[in-house]
């Protein structure tokens, strides 16, 4: 049986350096995620594992779990002798995390070690530059870079408006068209796809990413299905799956995401709004509120007009969503470890 080479899946040197402190164990990435059970591929195979014990009862915060993406150690090379168990996570060069659906606040994690994320938009009623100041904010705090794909672009026609409206909020991102119907863009997005490289797929349902992973792919991977006049599909990818490519690239499709919360993302969030913060700064009062000061840089943009109202509320509601959710979560996390350390502390009195 040939060896697999892992750095064609990612594996960088200071990965295998961190590796070989587990002399014991066996390095894999994560290849999909069901219900508790991981497919994984190391350098003999690919098989299915499960978290040892030990680490499901001491891994508090969700978002330490291992996910798509990750590189962990196992007990085994292969699955010859049934589910590899995950001893331990190594060190993320980037997450992509999102606030949980719903009311908690516990961190979700989409998938890591990625190094690009397409953020996908269709030019017709898909189009959304409040959505896309929220999917920047978080891709920018994952330390991966954002690459804006709009689709669909022989249903518009006027796509460089399009374009020069998501560059304003994008700043210094690149912005690509693409059209599967007319087999355009193709070769851009393929440049961000060489050998062991990972990009992230994110954007609603409906807007293409189902058909743009067949159509990089060259097969039918994924179903797709018909879209609604108001641009909003059916869930097409209902999980997290790491596919690698002909040409040695890998995509990581993520599933629709009717919820995107914001949590914790401040250097994210502060490269997002470069331009509302420079106008921050200019503000005569350290303590200005922004409403009637003399002086306040905030009023004095938006009356020039080098500041949009839309983009002055857009920066006000993501920044209050955060401050509540890194609020909440602090609150979580502190009841959590009590309950864990009395927990303890019952189990190690009964001994």
């Amino acid at each position: 049986m040939s060896r697999i080479d892992l750095s064609t899946y990612g594996l960088s040197p200071s990965l295998g350096l961190e590796a070989t402190h587990y002399p014991e164990l066996f390095v894999a990435r994560i290849l999909s995620q069901s219900k508790g059970i991981y497919r994984v591929i190391s350098e003999q195979s690919e098989f299915f594992a499960e978290l040892s014990g030990r680490m499901r009862y001491e891994t508090i915060e969700t978002a330490n779990f291992p996910a798509v993406g990750d590189f962990v150690m196992l007990d085994r090379p292969s699955g010859d002798q049934g589910n590899g168990i995950i001893h331990h996570l190594l060190t993320r060069k980037s997450v992509f995390i999102r606030k949980a659906a719903g009311s908690s606040s516990q961190a979700q994690v989409i998938a890591a070690n990625i190094d690009s994320v397409f953020i996908c938009m269709s030019v017709n009623n898909d189009f959304n530059l409040r959505r896309l100041e929220r999917y920047l904010s978080l891709v920018w705090e994952s330390g991966a870079t954002p690459v804006v794909v709009l689709t669909k672009i022989d249903l518009t026609e006027d796509l460089l408006a399009k374009c020069r409206a998501a560059a304003a909020i994008a700043i210094g991102v690149d912005i690509l068209g693409i059209s599967t119907l007319q087999n355009e863009g193709f070769w851009d997005l393929m440049a961000y796809l060489s050998v062991g490289q990972t990009v992230a797929l994110l954007g609603s349902s409906g807007v293409g990413k189902s058909t743009l992973i067949n159509w990089l792919s060259g097969a039918q991977l994924f179903d797709t299905q018909m879209i609604r006049s108001d641009d909003k599909g059916r869930h097409t990818t209902t999980r997290r799956e790491l596919i690698r490519l002909a040409d040695g690239g890998m995509l990581i499709d993520t599933p629709g995401m009717r919820e995107i919360g914001m949590l914790d993302v401040n250097t994210g969030f502060d490269r997002t709004f470069r331009d509302v913060e420079a106008h921050l700064a200019s503000c005569r009062f350290r303590n200005c509120t922004h409403t009637n000061e003399p002086g306040c840089g905030i009023a004095t943009a938006i009356k020039t007009g080098q500041l949009s109202a839309q983009r002055w509320q857009a920066y006000q509601k993501l920044t209050g969503e955060n401050d509540y959710f890194e609020n909440k979560a602090a609150f979580l996390k502190k009841k959590k470890e009590k309950f864990y350390q009395i927990a303890r502390l019952n189990r190690n009195n009964k001994k």
